[in-house]
């Protein structure tokens, strides 16, 4: 495999080549990148040869899941929903929460063992599409068989940045800005270097506008002001950036005038100015440049961190046709047309799917979750050692599972078991949170037996579970009633609790045992695993009953039970009572007692988690260790929410008085 290689690039011209022989692709609007894949050892360079492995892991994992050996250039993206890219989209990126990134590739430069660089265009492209799967976060990058003209005009309706025009008996030369590919823009946008920002007089803003510019050989010539394109966010961001690059006097040739009125803006308001060392790239959309140099209504896009400020030139079109001249029609091989396709279409961005909320390298994140900003802390602390599972995958878990855990938790008080040093460290329980919840955190109050005002944490959105899971509760235990209704249980529970002398085959029995009793009075049980070691089944009652009736009916339930496996199961609730024996406990159906919710992570060895199941799934070779925080989401997604009858009407009939 050959060492690092730098991109090939394209000459900025100002028409597309009308003569036969040029394919035309999407000019993305992303981050360039050269993938070196040597089967599952996969690294991502950017144009300056920096790393992309850790900023871009969805990218390197799906191409090490392709196990190919290749050298791939393409361009990084994050896509809209109509499926053109976004930059701002791209620089924002931080996991998958923040889109759907896709790895458009449009080149290989060498494939098992062969050189294709020498090759043209047209077979390398031949080559490209052999590799390249059909689905999923790795694209081609495709050619289309169109007219120039209706390419560039379908790209300007589309609101693309522009096209690539490439000959395709090109080969491919490493670092080279020539004739043999060229890009066209739609939208004028320019690379510049930051030097410096000003703030305002009584602005609130961290800063008001950035002074950029661009280099002409060694000097640095200032272009202008940008003062639109930032939000609170990016400019916060910014902001760090600058810390450690202030500097005393101005970085650029010439000292610019921010004050000076000019006739777009005849009376600025005065500015401090603060200059910078010229370390930071970003990329600007503008109207033209002036014909002093300066751009004219210069906007933000983002910040590039793929390129080197000395390689930052102010762009301008040349003619095409001193660029490219009439030279002969290239010869296209019959097969390369195979990748073509007529008129200009774009595949819209996937339905999203959640993956991760926090990227596997930064350990502290700030992530806004359900309009809340929430710190996640310490996220390389493992939780589980033996599986060396860490807090960011339980937080990860959580984010996946929020849309099927949180109809269990919503509107119901939590207590909260703690773990902040993992399993096998100190934990305790929590249940008032005044002083430390977040003003958003909705909060039920209780009244202690010593007189005391205090508050229990409920459960309303993602961001309250994850500020739970975040404070180490590894576990979710809500009430089983809501606080709309909270002397009325959503369902009534037999808890099944084995002892150490007991077999998972005997709780297996006792829980279709208690289904035989549910099936003979004609009501429907829902059973989950408790993801330690017994079996919770669920029988919905809409809040229809108290607390009392609910207890009182499950008695009924257990005794049945009891009757039926007299040897190995006790309804007893002193546990040296039991002799030994499986606990049917019915008790848990009382005011504020709480109980593991379906989907909920336990703070047991393998990660283990309460999963609903199938009545025909509980038989002999059910196991706990099947459904673990790694890979229950597969399930999930499967099998969908089949523990949700237990939050619709009652299944207990109308004949059967409570």
């Amino acid at each position: 495999m050959p060492a690092a290689i730098s991109p090939m690039l394209a000459t900025l011209v100002d028409t597309p080549p009308s003569q036969p022989g040029w394919s035309f692709e999407v000019k993305w609007d992303g981050y360039r990148a050269i993938a070196r894949c040597d089967k599952q050892d996969v690294h991502l360079l950017s144009r300056n040869n920096k790393s992309f492995d850790d900023k871009f892991y969805p990218i390197r994992e799906a191409l090490a899941a392709l196990k190919i050996r290749a050298i791939l250039d393409g361009e990084i993206t994050v896509l809209k929903p109509d499926g053109s890219s976004s930059f701002g989209a791209l620089q924002n990126w931080r996991s998958e929460a923040d889109g759907e990134l896709i790895y458009y590739i449009f080149d290989i430069l060498w494939v098992d063992g062969q050189n294709m660089m020498d090759k043209p265009l047209s077979a390398r492209r031949a080559r490209l599409t052999t590799i390249l799967p059909k689905t999923g976060p790795i694209r081609e990058s495709r050619s289309f068989d169109t007219t120039p003209e209706d390419f560039l005009k379908a790209a300007k309706d589309m609101g693309l940045e522009g096209m690539i025009a490439k000959r395709l008996d090109s080969p491919y030369k490493p670092g080279d800005r020539g004739q043999l590919w060229l890009k066209i823009k739609v939208q004028q946008r320019q690379e510049v270097v930051i030097g410096g920002y000003t703030k305002n007089d009584d602005s609130p803003k961290p800063f008001s506008s950035l002074l950029i510019g661009v280099y002409n050989g060694k000097q640095l010539d200032y272009i202008g002001k940008v003062g639109t394109g930032f939000n609170e966010k990016s400019q916060k961001d910014m902001m760090q950036k600058f810390k450690s690059l202030q500097i005393k006097k101005s970085p650029f040739s010439t000292v610019p005038n921010v004050n000076e009125p000019s006739r777009f803006r005849p009376n600025p308001p005065h500015a401090e100015v603060y200059w910078l060392k010229p370390d930071l790239v970003c990329e600007v959309s503008f109207a033209e440049f002036t014909s002093d140099g300066v751009l004219r209504h210069p906007s933000f896009e983002g910040l590039r961190e793929d390129k080197s400020p000395k390689e930052v030139h102010a762009e301008h079109a040349k003619p095409t046709t001193s660029v490219a001249p009439e030279r002969a029609p290239a010869k296209v091989p019959k097969r390369s047309r195979k990748t073509t396709s007529q008129g200009l279409t774009l595949t819209p961005a996937n339905a999203r799917e959640r993956r991760t909320l926090l990227n596997p390298t930064e350990q502290t994140q700030v992530r806004s979750v359900s309009g809340h900003e929430l710190k996640f802390n310490n996220l390389a602390k493992v939780f589980w050692p033996k599986e060396g599972y860490t807090k960011r995958d339980l937080l990860n878990y959580y984010y996946q599972a929020a849309p099927y855990i949180l109809p269990y938790l919503k509107d119901r008080p939590q207590s909260l078991n703690r773990f902040p040093n993992g399993i096998e460290g100190k934990s305790f329980y929590q249940k008032d949170v005044t002083a430390t919840a977040p003003a958003w955190v909705k909060q039920f109050p209780y009244h202690t037996s010593t007189g005391e005002d205090k508050n229990f944490l409920v459960v309303e959105d993602e961001a309250s579970l994850l500020w739970m899971a975040n404070l180490g509760a590894i576990e979710m235990n809500p009430w089983n009633s809501t606080v709309q209704k909270p002397d009325n249980p959503t369902w009534c529970i037999i808890d099944l609790d084995p002892t150490e002398q007991n077999t998972f085959e005997q709780v297996i029995r006792t829980a279709q045992t208690t289904k035989q009793v549910l099936d003979e009075v004609k009501i429907t049980g829902y059973p989950k695993t408790s993801g330690s070691t017994g079996i919770h089944i669920y029988i919905p009652m809409a809040a229809k009953y108290t607390y009392e009736k609910c207890q009182a009916f499950g008695k009924l339930i257990a005794t049945q039970v009891h009757q039926r496996l007299p040897r190995f199961t006790s309804i007893e609730r002193l546990t040296d009572r039991r002799k030994g024996c499986i606990y049917v406990d019915y008790l848990q159906n009382r005011p504020k007692a709480t109980l593991a919710a379906p989907y909920s992570v336990r703070p047991k060895p393998g990660a283990t988690v309460s999963m609903p199941l199938h009545w025909e799934e509980v038989k002999k070779g059910l196991k706990m260790k099947q459904f673990t925080l790694k890979n229950a989401m597969a399930r999930i997604k499967r099998e969908g929410d089949i523990f949700n009858p237990v939050l619709q009407r009652t299944s207990v009939p109308k004949t059967l008085d409570l």
